[in-house]
């Protein structure tokens, strides 16, 4: 007995012609792409973009002592915002699935209300609308940031975390009424370790998405990577070298991310398919006692 893929439950494997079929599309879309690439840079070469004095300075200690200061202030910016917003979103999906009207109410105005604003209104509001007369309320540039993130990444996150509680069989929270476990408790002890387990993947998404997230800094003029870039292009004019140096790092970073996803969602796809053999095997044992009881 083979454990079911997830691939398996949502569509059917494609056949010999749909199989052809994506191959073709997809050497074609890779072969559209680098042929983009190459006109780019062709036309960069024309210009004088891609000579070797233009990208000389990045080589040098100041400009990649600069850059790195950047990039510490944009991991920084997501590491916090990661660490309050991933526990409230939880919070919040849990109010959303409670019996509580009132609570779920909150919590799903919440989600909705921040979930349709696009992150960069929020910034501006904290940029632009705190007090400061006459109580003189003015947060740091971090915080400007980092609260920006934290209320859009927990009203996007809270759907993940509900939709891996909803995703547990229901017959889970039965089976810890039945030995005795409360509401709270089969929450709590049954339901959110596998609802966890189940969206890891996609709280590694999350995580990139608050990365991308903090390239708004330049608004507040926090100086996370995207900031520092605009200074150095600034002082130095070396516009489309600076930015192709910055988006490199973030595609590093962001592969690294994606593969730590792959990575644990391959590890969870085993282990749910060896405890599914093990199930299968239990349960095939009991057959053959059972028959073999039968006989005797």
């Amino acid at each position: 007995m083979s454990a079911p893929t997830d691939a398996a439950l949502l569509f059917d494997a494609p056949g010999p012609r749909g199989r052809r079929r994506i191959i073709v599309w997809s050497v074609i879309s890779t072969l559209v792409i680098l042929g983009v690439i190459a006109a780019g840079l062709t036309v960069f070469a024309q210009h004088g973009q891609l000579d070797a004095d233009r990208w000389a300075p990045f080589t040098s200690v100041g400009y990649i002592s600069f850059l790195w200061q950047g990039l510490e202030g944009t991991l920084a910016a997501t590491a916090v915002a990661m660490v309050v917003a991933f526990p409230l979103a939880l919070g919040l999906a849990l109010l959303r699935v409670s019996r509580n009207r009132v609570a779920s109410t909150f919590a799903a105005g919440w989600i909705e209300f921040f979930r349709a604003i696009p992150m960069l209104l929020i910034v501006y509001a904290f940029l632009l609308f705190l007090p400061r007369q006459p109580i003189g309320l003015d947060l740091p540039l971090f915080w400007k940031l980092v609260i920006p993130m934290i209320i859009t990444s927990s009203a996007t996150t809270a759907e993940t975390f509900r939709s891996g509680i909803l995703a547990v069989d229901h017959g889970q929270r039965e089976a810890g009424r039945s030995i005795g476990l409360t509401e709270g408790q089969s929450m709590r002890l049954v339901i959110l370790p596998q609802a966890i387990r189940l969206v890891v993947p996609s709280l590694i998404n999350a995580l990139i998405s608050l990365l991308k997230d903090s390239t708004l800094g330049y608004v507040v003029s926090y100086p996370e990577l995207t900031q520092q870039g605009k200074v150095i292009t600034t002082y130095t004019g070396l516009m489309i070298q600076t930015y192709i140096v910055v988006a490199v790092i973030y595609v590093v970073i962001n592969m690294i991310l994606s593969r730590v996803a792959n990575r644990l969602d391959r590890r969870m796809h085993r282990r749910a398919a060896a405890a599914y053999a093990a199930r299968a095997e239990g349960i095939d044992e009991l057959e053959v006692n059972d028959a073999a009881g039968r006989l005797t």
